[in-house]
């Protein structure tokens, strides 16, 4: 009888565990799944939980490096966030940041697009085609990122009638792994930007969205919902909210201290085998004095920020 009872407690357990996991899928994810994916980031966020990275930092963000980008991440172990070999579907408008909002597409499955459609309609995502439903998302500021398995016919996600939308209610662009249509009404679309794979005549079929704001592999990267995006035409670099900060005013000093370097050199005030190694206290006071007299203007960061990081440089 004992057995019997653990016996059907056991059934019990795996039914209600089953039962939980159907209860559990989505296809958009949640705040709180948001929150403990972004764990990390510590301040503001957006009703969504994706972290809330600043304008300021988004716009300071637009004048870093990609090399500099690339190997402050790569410092911190980040060595997976780079993505190259894109077109660019605006050469007009050449650096893009913004807040990424993820899209997951795969291969078209009936009984799978039947269940995504389901499940969206009880999220609250309108009807019609399932990849409108990412950019009904979007907020001033996001970037829409989206991995279609880099399929270029009938892989098409967006033409210029979703273009136009897209940039009504982000004031963004895309990075598409796969492909776009209607290039020419795309770059007629002033601000907009696209970083794809390709472009393609052809319509989106056999093709279905999966999941929204979800971890996706664009190419060699591993992209979260929240990470901040930096986009120009030496590629793709995706940043952990909670790093970006440090990066800019880390990527705005490398900056600072490399002109001053090669004005100095130009100059002839120093021998090249000085500036590249560590700089002597003299060589060091001197760009102090350089920076009060900053001759490029305004700094790029407050002086508050520049001497607060300064604190703990090793130089």
């Amino acid at each position: 009888m004992k057995n019997k009872v653990s016996y059907l407690v056991l059934i019990s357990m795996v039914i209600f565990s089953c039962s939980a996991s159907i209860a559990q899928f989505r296809v958009s994810s949640t705040p709180e799944t948001i929150k403990t994916l972004t764990s990390e980031w510590i301040g503001e966020r957006l009703p969504d939980g994706r972290p809330y990275v600043s304008d300021e930092i988004l716009e300071r963000l637009k004048n870093v490096v990609m090399e500099e980008a690339w190997i402050i991440l790569w410092n911190n172990g980040y060595k997976d966030q780079y993505e190259g070999d894109w077109m660019m579907i605006n050469p007009e408008y050449p650096v893009m940041t913004g807040r990424v909002i993820t899209a997951q597409y795969m291969p078209l499955r009936p009984d799978f697009r039947d269940n995504i459609r389901e499940q969206g309609t009880k999220e609250g995502h309108p009807g019609g085609p399932t990849n409108s439903w990412p950019i009904n998302l979007l907020t001033p500021g996001d970037v829409y990122v989206a991995d279609s398995y880099a399929k270029m016919d009938q892989g098409t996600l967006i033409g210029d009638n979703l273009g136009n939308a897209i940039y009504r209610n982000s004031n963004n662009g895309v990075i598409f792994y796969g492909s776009v249509r209607d290039v020419a009404g795309l770059r007629g679309i002033e601000g907009f930007n696209g970083w794809v794979k390709g472009q393609n005549p052809t319509y989106l079929e056999r093709t279905m969205l999966t999941s929204i704001n979800t971890p996706v592999r664009i190419g060699k990267a591993t992209v979260l919902p929240g990470d901040v995006v930096l986009a120009n035409k030496f590629g793709v670099i995706f940043i952990p909210a909670h790093l970006v900060e440090d990066l800019v005013i880390t990527a705005e000093f490398i900056a600072l201290r490399d002109e001053f370097a090669i004005q100095r050199l130009r100059e002839g005030v120093y021998l090249p085998g000085q500036i590249d190694t560590d700089w002597t206290d003299e060589i060091r006071e001197d760009f102090l004095n350089w920076l009060d007299d900053y001759p490029g203007g305004a700094l790029p960061m407050t002086r508050a920020e520049l001497d607060e990081y300064m604190k703990d440089r090793l130089w």
